[in-house]
């Protein structure tokens, strides 16, 4: 597995989708997954530093595992199925962990907001994933590299 982080948040060109691009903490590949607005709302507000007056669902959450003694130790993105990814929380409660099925934008808003790492599985990163090394055509990764340095968390919101 390899550990990625958030590193830009804004809309899929194609799809006009919101889209979040975790990149590789030690590595130069970016996977980008497509997710909803609300999710992209719930990622946006911790990368932005905001402050909700009342707890949001994803505060929720953390609040819940919190409160019943339990830790978010991690989230892995594990799978992809007809073009969908599949993640799971990794939550230590009572001494034992516990995987919990969840979708990759719920688990990375809640790895934001609890401080926790996102891992997405090497068959991913490698078959999924756009890099940075001189694979594939430059013209593609030229564009895709001006995409990404483009992108800031308020574009989902146009």
């Amino acid at each position: 597995m390899r550990q990625m982080k958030v590193d830009k948040l804004g809309i899929d060109l194609l799809t006009h989708e919101p889209v979040v691009i975790l990149k590789a903490v030690n590595g130069m590949h970016f996977l980008p997954i497509l997710i909803g607005p609300f999710e992209a709302a719930a990622i946006s507000h911790v990368l932005e530093g905001g402050q909700a007056p009342r707890p949001l669902s994803h505060d929720l959450m953390l609040s819940i595992v919190d409160t019943l003694g339990g830790t978010i130790e991690q989230v892995v993105i594990h799978d992809i199925r007809d073009s969908t990814f599949f993640a799971k929380l990794v939550v230590r409660a009572g001494g034992d962990l516990k995987e919990i099925d969840a979708r990759p934008s719920d688990g990375i808003a809640l790895a934001l907001r609890a401080k926790a790492p996102i891992y997405v599985t090497d068959k991913i990163v490698l078959e999924e994933s756009q890099g940075d090394g001189g694979e594939g055509d430059e013209e593609d990764l030229s564009r895709f590299k001006k995409f990404l340095d483009n992108l800031k968390p308020s574009d989902f919101n146009r």
